[in-house]
């Protein structure tokens, strides 16, 4: 190459590259700054007054400009909330929260949690729908219809702040029990509940998930929370629920969600997985009763004579164990025509029960077991009859190791319209290869809704 064309070229690329740096300072392109403009004027009405324009039955249609703000608190992103957006009039310490219906999916990509938005409801029918209130479309099947798609910016705009969509924290309102957050002025609004756990009819014996599934698919789900102060509700789960196999943590503590009303039925939802932050240890709602003057015998007879009638339903025995696992039902002292016994059962109850009568043993010491028994109303098997040996007394029965030795026993299933007589059981032979301190364990149960036979027993015997 021609020496005087290759400093011409150099020259070039060096002119060049003085221009373009020239344009730049610190090496650093300036960005341009954004523009964010709110679409709405300022708000001329509050939500909370907004809200109480809502007519008993029916619904209002807004004719005027009605503007207000508030901060989402719902998401779609796990799939727990469908086609509707909750939002309160504060990020904290709310005193009003609404729910409106569109007809959009994937909203958490517009509007997440914490989103300022306003909206200007002219247009909208404002109204009590199954016991929430709400505002949506005009519809000519439903009283408060979703938004299509394509019109809900003509009512709902974020607001701005700094350079985009203002997005703020949200504090949930603290409560104490469950019970406090059954209240109308907390729908649509996220709260917060302290020691609380899932039932453990949810969790036991089997470890139940978020949702059920039905041939591989989901369906919609209740879940009962229960607190420390024997209050509960329901958690209301969707079927698309993206989180939903995951099983349901076993612990104790707090549940944030939003409250939510279905009708008369209070149901509570939460966003995603994360909303239940249950690491601590189990509370028991129905703890054991009895226990604290436990002994290990091989030789005794338990008739039950020694305690007293008055009061009555006496469910405190000291030398056992009395422990509802699912339920709140005790086995209990009654007395028949000079004879005392204990008796439990499932007549007008709700739900599941499962209870123990723990009684110690010293199995070295002993051969054989005897009781009496007797049945009301039977109309399935209610009873049954294990040994353990590593039960830890007042601890949790569900881990321990229990043996079956039910069939070693005659348990009546008759008669099925009053009571029958107490009569033995039979005798079970203990055997030699169990030696030590353990316990026998007498199990009721039974469902408000399905087995209801009651169980009586009498001369409970080791030799």
């Amino acid at each position: 190459m021609n020496i005087k064309k290759y400093l011409s070229l150099v020259t070039g690329v060096a002119f060049a590259a003085v221009a373009i740096t020239s344009c730049v300072q610190k090496d650093e392109w300036e960005t341009p700054p954004i523009k964010c403009e709110n679409k709405f004027p300022s708000p001329n009405i509050s939500l909370a007054d907004f809200k109480a324009q809502a007519p008993a039955t029916g619904y209002l249609l807004i004719t005027n400009d009605q503007i207000f703000d508030g901060y989402v608190i719902s998401s779609d992103e796990s799939g727990n909330f469908y086609k509707t957006i909750s939002f309160q009039d504060k990020a904290e310490n709310p005193t009003a929260g609404l729910q409106i219906e569109v007809d959009k999916s994937s909203n958490y990509a517009d509007f997440p949690v914490g989103a300022h938005i306003r909206i200007n409801a002219k247009g909208l029918r404002l109204g009590i729908d199954r016991g929430t209130v709400k505002i949506g479309s005009v519809d000519p099947t439903y009283a408060i219809g979703r938004i299509p798609a394509s019109l809900v910016s003509r009512y709902v705009s974020g607001v701005c702040g700094g350079n985009g969509l203002e997005v703020v924290n949200i504090k949930p309102v603290e409560l104490p029990n469950l019970a406090a957050a059954k209240n109308d002025q907390y729908i649509n609004t996220l709260v917060k509940v302290p020691n609380t756990q899932f039932s453990i009819g949810d969790i036991y014996p089997v470890n139940k998930a978020y949702i059920d599934y039905v041939g591989g698919a989901g369906v919609d789900t209740d879940r009962t929370l229960e607190d420390g102060s024997g209050n509960s509700t329901t958690i209301r789960n969707s079927a698309f629920f993206s989180e939903g196999a995951t099983l349901l943590p076993t612990g104790n503590g707090d549940a944030t969600f939003v409250v939510s009303r279905y009708n008369t039925t209070w149901q509570m939802l939460i966003r995603n997985t994360k909303d239940i932050n249950f690491k601590g240890t189990r509370i028991d709602a129905t703890p054991p009763k009895g226990g604290t003057a436990i002994t290990y015998s091989g030789s005794f007879l338990e008739n039950f004579e020694s305690y007293a009638t008055t009061p009555a339903n006496l469910e405190v025995f000291p030398k056992y164990i009395n422990d509802p696992l699912l339920g709140n039902r005790y086995w209990q002292l009654k007395s028949f025509s000079g004879n005392k016994y204990i008796q439990l059962g499932a007549n007008s109850g709700t739900g599941a029960y499962t209870t123990y009568f723990i009684v110690p043993v010293d199995f070295t010491a002993a051969n054989t077991l005897k009781f009496d028994v007797n049945v009301g109303f039977w109309n399935g098997n209610a009873l049954k009859v294990y040994y353990t040996t590593n039960y830890t007394p007042l601890g949790d029965i569900t881990a321990a190791t229990k043996t079956d030795i039910t069939s070693a026993f005659t348990i009546p299933q008759t008669p099925t319209s009053g009571y029958g007589t107490l009569a033995p059981a039979g005798t079970y032979t203990i055997p030699s290869t169990l030696t030590g301190n353990g316990y026998i364990l007498f199990e009721y149960t039974g469902n408000g809704s399905g087995v209801t036979t009651t169980i009586q027993l009498d001369n409970i015997q080791v030799q």
